[in-house]
């Protein structure tokens, strides 16, 4: 033996790692190719926008008002315990005792 150690090729050849990278695109490519195709193919068995005669329609007594109150809160009696949904009732408010 002269000493020295044996090598080995680390690297492949350059003609080697540009086939393969070549490869690789055109699958990237075609996997991108068929999800738009695959997404058309979706998006046409999905139905249409509403026409004109499917557009939700006013009530025949016109359009439903607000209700303009002012209210005040519904205050809770101290306890001892963590209240519970169902101890709740309404939603937290009621309308003016005073009647304004």
């Amino acid at each position: 033996m002269d000493g020295t150690a044996p090598t080995a090729q680390l690297a492949a050849a350059q003609g080697t790692s540009g086939v393969l990278f070549s490869l690789v695109g055109v699958v990237i490519v075609a996997v991108l190719l068929a999800a738009f195709v695959w997404g058309r193919r979706v998006k046409a068995r999905e139905p249409g926008p509403p026409g004109p005669e499917e557009q939700p329609r006013l009530p025949e007594g016109g359009p439903v008002g607000d209700i303009v109150e002012s209210r005040e809160p519904d205050d809770l009696a101290p306890t001892d315990h963590r209240r519970t949904p169902h101890e709740l009732k309404g939603n937290g408010t009621r309308p003016r005792s005073d009647g304004k």
